[in-house]
């Protein structure tokens, strides 16, 4: 069967998701932390053992926390089928309700929040919500969509349209570079994304790229540290909301430049990698 507009509304069943410390400091690592200093600035997200250093989980990291053990329908399957060469991540947005613990665990629940009919293509949007288990409290909510090509047709509401998060037409207020490592997608992967088109050249090339490309979601944590330090001062708990749009691939080595404009209670950003702009429609909300 094609994609089912149906499913909306479908939820999983609960699941349980643990990290451990080390599993904070593999995915700070995975995003850059600690690259230009590692002695120094962001010891309290690279080190768990420093002294009067008190270690901190990056609060993009729920983007790689996920549940298992639950007994539900797979939400992937319940959309339908579709040829998943087609899929590609559209957004990403992730919502801390309290800082995230470096070590925890939490109860998922995963949702087909919308299904969209973009004509010839369609959008999935799921969402995640994680309650701790420590204390019953909501933790964090994760949304992304997925862009189908080849998916649409059937007459569907078409979704949201027209910009978002528009950058205002004047300098950014700052401008934060990193510089991605030749094996930035090797290392990013062991946080749980084996898919083998940041890792296989071969595969890469099949897919109709040089060399394997970087993850998508990395991408989003070298933005959220650029934001985390720029704007939250380096303060976990000041980090609200981050959402934005993929909008071109990155290959491993890249300079990341992410530009932020700062609009009352919340932050306006672009990542581009050279005249490429390759993440889109940022917006961060901070307290």
């Amino acid at each position: 069967m094609p994609i089912n507009p149906e499913a909306v509304g479908a939820t999983s069943s609960p699941s349980e998701a643990s990290w451990s410390s080390k599993d904070s400091l593999l995915y700070a690592l995975g995003v850059g932390a600690g690259v230009t200093d590692p002695t120094g600035f962001e010891l309290e997200f690279t080190t768990e053992n420093s002294q009067d250093i008190t270690q901190q989980a990056l609060p993009t990291m729920p983007v790689v926390i996920n549940g298992s053990g639950g007994s539900g329908p797979n939400l992937m399957e319940v959309i339908g089928t579709f040829n998943w060469a087609m899929l590609v991540h559209g957004e990403q947005s992730v919502t801390l309700h309290k800082p995230l613990p470096v070590s925890g665990k939490a109860t998922m629940v995963g949702k087909v929040a919308a299904i969209y009919d973009k004509g010839k293509a369609a959008i999935v949007v799921l969402e995640n919500e994680a309650t701790d288990l420590a204390d019953g409290k909501p933790l964090f909510t994760t949304s992304m969509s997925a862009f189908i090509r080849g998916e649409g047709g059937w007459g569907g509401d078409r979704g949201p349209s027209g910009p978002r998060n528009v950058a205002p037409e004047r300098e950014p207020d700052h401008v934060v570079s990193y510089d991605t490592r030749a094996d930035q997608a090797l290392l990013y992967r062991l946080n749980g994304d084996r898919n083998p088109l940041h890792s296989d050249p071969k595969f890469a090339e099949l897919a109709g790229f040089p060399k394997p490309i970087l993850h998508g979601l990395c991408t989003y944590g070298f933005t959220g540290r650029a934001l985390l330090h720029a704007v939250c001062k380096g303060d976990p708990a000041r980090f609200r909301q981050m959402e934005g749009r993929f909008s071109n691939p990155v290959f491993p080595g890249d300079r990341l430049d992410v530009r932020i404009w700062m609009e009352g209670d919340d932050a306006i950003y672009q990542t581009w990698v050279g005249e490429n702009l390759v993440l889109d429609s940022g917006r961060l909300a901070f307290s």
